[in-house]
Parts: C-alpha cells; structure tokens; sequence
C-alpha cells in the first residue's frame, strides 16, 4: 500500500497530490463525523472542527491570503515539502531535513512554514501521519502496530496516545466501527 501511495506521488502534480490529500482527509473526517454522531457527540465535533480547519487552511492558500504576507513558503518550495514529507513519512523527519530541501535555514523555515501551512512543522507531520494511517486502517487487514511503523510513529503506544488526543477514542475502536459501517 505504502509503495502505490509513493507512486501515485512520483506521477501526479503537486497541485493533483494537494487536491486528492484534501478531499481524502475531509472524506475520511466527515465519515468520521457520520458515524460518532449517535455514539459520541463530542468526537463527531472534533471531527468536524478537524475537517473544517483543513477546508479553511485550504481556501486560505488558493485565495492567496496566507500568501500575500512576506516571509513565507513559495509555491514550488510547498509542493516539495509536502511531496518530501509524503515520500518519507515511514522514517523521522526533521525540521532540519525539510529546511534543506527549500534551501533556506532552519530557523527561517520553521517559521515561513508555520506561515505558509498554518502549523508547525512537527505538527503537520504528526496530521499527516495520523490521516495517512485512518486510510490504512480504513483500506488494509494490517494490525496497528505494523500501521503505526509504516507511517513513523515509534510504536503503536505512540499512534494510540495521538490518534486519541485527535479523535477522542483509541485507533481500534475507531477501526472497529468502521469496519460495522
């Protein structure tokens, strides 16, 4: 699955890579959403705000507003990043890493990201993880443990401990109602 996901990368445009990273997490959230609505109220809420964040972030950067203040990521340098950040979500990225790859050091890139992103490095990446991981649960038979390796969290204690802080309920249970659905 990890293998497909990089290759649909290497084909498609940064622009296509945004657009199916977007409606796939909204997708996934809003499912979300769906279905905590009877059960648990409060994650479908998170789910929402979730979803509504990443919409409103988005129609930020195609209005321009976040790219109109000075300082900030170019676009070509925020398609590399992301496709850097996808491409290597199984390993430990570091701020370090991803400054290098826009040429620009790493105190000056942690701050243009959080103005370009909205977020701070560390942040996104631990977003991505967590969307990347809810498709392969959603998508594979794969345990959690073997999930939470391949998209870089530590251990599958780590994936649980922010997948909750996230969603409101463990990875599993999540999983499991999904899987009724």
């Amino acid at each position: 699955m990890e293998r497909s996901y990089s290759e649909a990368a290497d084909v498609s445009s940064p622009t296509e890579l945004e657009f199916g990273s977007l409606t796939n997490s909204l997708s996934l959230l809003l499912e979300a959403a769906k279905s905590e609505l009877e059960h648990d109220k409060e994650a479908a809420k998170t789910s929402l705000a979730t979803a509504s964040s990443i919409l409103q972030s988005a129609i930020e950067r195609r209005s321009g507003a976040r790219g109109s203040r000075t300082g900030g990521l170019a676009g070509w340098q925020i398609a590399r990043v992301r496709s850097f950040i996808d491409r290597n979500l199984h390993r430990t990225i570091h701020a370090s890493d991803l400054s290098a790859v826009v040429q620009r050091s790493t105190a000056h890139f942690s701050r243009s990201f959080k103005q370009a992103f909205g977020e701070p490095p560390h942040a996104y990446i631990v977003r991505r993880r967590l969307e990347v991981a809810c498709h392969l649960m959603l998508t594979s038979t794969a345990s959690l443990s073997d999930i939470a390796l391949s998209v870089g969290f530590s251990d599958q204690a780590h994936l649980s401990k922010l997948f909750r802080q996230a969603f409101g309920q463990s990875p599993s249970n999540w999983r499991r109602e999904r899987e009724r659905l």
